[in-house]
């Protein structure tokens, strides 16, 4: 039985200090992302209240938590996202729209989108999730 783990967890510096979970797990060829919010490294939540401006903070946390665990955007296969306030996201679906592109570009891999009662941090309004091939599972 080899000594190496199974599961390796990322926690890159620039995104909120994990306590009691980590930013990003590796295992199966899989990298599985945890739920990443509107936070700076402080982990204090930005732009209370301004959705669009959420998920811009939130989509580019999700592409430094895949950056450290050695993806890009393309290789996610599946995100799921959770709101606040769905009414509000559909009114905001051009900003959002730039802030998906930005980080995405044209890929657009299978989505899920819930509408929640409320977010662990409070002032938290977005929160997403993404599953991704992991680094040398790369099909193309």
């Amino acid at each position: 039985m080899s000594d190496l783990p199974r599961v390796k967890l990322v926690n890159p510096p620039e995104l909120a200090p994990p306590i009691g979970y980590s930013h990003a797990a590796v295992a199966g060829g899989w990298v599985f992302l945890g739920g990443q919010i509107s936070s700076d490294a402080s982990g204090a939540v930005l732009h209370p209240g301004d959705l669009p401006s959420q998920f811009t903070e939130a989509i580019r946390n999700v592409a430094t938590a895949l950056a450290a665990a050695g993806c890009h955007p393309k290789d996610v296969v599946k995100l799921t996202i959770y709101v606040t306030d769905a009414a509000a996201y559909r009114t905001s679906l051009n900003a959002i729209g730039a802030a998906y592109q930005e980080i995405f570009g044209r890929h657009y891999p299978a989505t899920s989108f819930f509408e929640v009662k409320g977010l662990f941090e409070a002032g938290a309004m977005v929160e997403i999730e993404a599953m991704a091939l992991a680094p040398g599972e790369r099909t193309a």
